[in-house]
């Protein structure tokens, strides 16, 4: 029986040959990732009472992402602390305030094809983009790997999703994911690794393939993959990593997977998901009209460089409707030099846009842009939990860069296409 990219890269870390769903084995780590709010701060208490170290600092990228720029005392010392365990362990892949850990990450080249890693956020699954095996997990499993450099994994059963067709106007991979969301749930019918695949998921760039397997995490999964192609090695390659043997990580044409359930991009409308829930997406044009305080363009899988490109395709020539405000924050601070370059920040700031410093921020609810009591905001991010990005009683509704623009210059959720057309 042939072999999925997924098991292709454990049974690799594993030192095997091959593996079956339902192994249990040990993995060794190529690359584990963590940032300020739930990495030093969490595992330096324990490693000084254990009285040990790092495995290998070489193979750690720590980031600086959901405390930044800091807005109380509080928040700096959870920053200082940071700095001084990257000191401490001689961290040389550290990343203070560059931008969110899930982009940082590949575009300073740190994930490659084949590789076996692990995340301090339940979003790692973006690695999957880049042929990557990639997960979340807590911090007292974080402690297990930084001290020895493994983890176990059970072998989980591979769901593949096929996508066929090209987007139409106004249509982009945050439809495709809230689609998904939305007809699959969010439990992901148990344990489990995504794997998509199909015309339209080859015809996608990075950046939109880190949006999908970025949301792997919303159906439930634990990981998300695309398999390795000349797409993902050219980016690796651009962002000074070696793809290295990447056709080995695709999947046997004989490979078994539980179940297949295919997707038509070609029929895909503008989704838009109401609180407090991804999975309660809708096309656009069902969904029951609300008064918008705030919309949002952030986050890592809404404020990428083509994400701002989307968002200023709309925003061009426009205004943000009065008496709303339109708030973006670049996912790294290279997308946001580069957008600066390119034109779409002064685009963005002539619409009427306010501009936050690169990082988490409002998304994961710190810092500056967040929501006060009963506000509705219209957010790129990944996720519209009760409370998620500031005060309970507000809500959040999540739809595309292009939805959330043409919403703002309406004033209220609005189909993109109209615009556009």
């Amino acid at each position: 029986m042939g072999q999925t990219t997924a098991e292709k890269i454990i049974a690799n870390a594993a030192g095997q040959e091959s593996v079956q769903v339902g192994d249990i084995v040990t993995c060794a780590v190529d690359l584990a990732m963590i940032h300020d709010s739930g990495g030093p701060r969490r595992v330096k208490p324990a490693m000084e009472k254990l009285g040990v170290g790092v495995w290998d600092p070489d193979k750690i990228v720590l980031i600086s992402d959901h405390f930044v720029p800091c807005t109380d005392a509080e928040s700096a010392n959870i920053l200082k602390l940071t700095r001084e365990w990257a000191a401490e362990q001689n961290i040389a892949n550290f990343y203070d305030q560059q931008g969110i850990c899930h982009v940082v990450t590949p575009e300073r080249g740190h994930l490659r094809p084949g590789m076996f890693a692990v995340g301090g956020d339940s979003h790692s699954p973006t690695g999957g983009a880049f042929g990557s095996y990639m997960f979340g997990i807590g911090a007292t499993d974080m402690l297990g790997v930084l001290v020895t450099g493994e983890t176990w994994i059970k072998v989980p059963d591979i769901i593949r999703i096929i996508w066929s067709g090209r987007f139409g106007a106004g249509v982009a991979a945050k439809d495709m994911a809230l689609k998904m969301s939305a007809t699959l749930g969010m439990d992901g019918g148990g344990y489990q690794a995504v794997q998509y695949s199909g015309e339209t998921i080859e015809n996608l760039e990075m950046m939109e393939r880190m949006t999908l397997c970025n949301m792997a995490a919303e159906l439930g999964a634990q990981a998300g993959l695309i398999e390795p192609d000349e797409t993902t090695a050219a980016y690796v390659t651009a962002a000074g990593g070696d793809p290295g043997n990447w056709q080995a990580f695709r999947s046997d044409a004989d490979a078994e997977y539980k179940v297949t359930h295919e997707f038509d991009a070609g029929d895909l409308a503008p989704q838009v998901a109401a609180p407090h829930s991804p999975a309660n997406a809708a096309d656009v044009g069902d969904v029951e009209p609300a008064e918008i305080d705030q919309f949002y363009i952030g986050a890592c899988t809404g404020a990428k460089l083509n994400d701002l490109k989307m968002a200023a395709s709309i925003l061009k020539g426009n205004s943000v409707a009065t008496g709303k405000r339109l708030t973006v924050a670049p996912a790294s601070s290279r997308i946001l030099t580069q957008a600066t370059k390119d034109g779409v920040i002064e685009i963005l700031l002539e619409a009427g846009a306010s501009l936050l410093p690169p990082g988490c921020g409002a998304c994961a609810g710190y810092g500056v842009g967040v929501l006060a009591e009963d506000e509705v905001c219209l957010a790129s991010t990944a996720r519209n939990f009760q409370g998620r990005m500031g005060a309970s009683t507000s809500k959040i509704y999540l739809a595309s860069p292009y939805t959330v623009a043409a919403s703002a210059v309406a004033g209220h959720i609005t189909d993109p296409r109209e615009v556009i057309n």
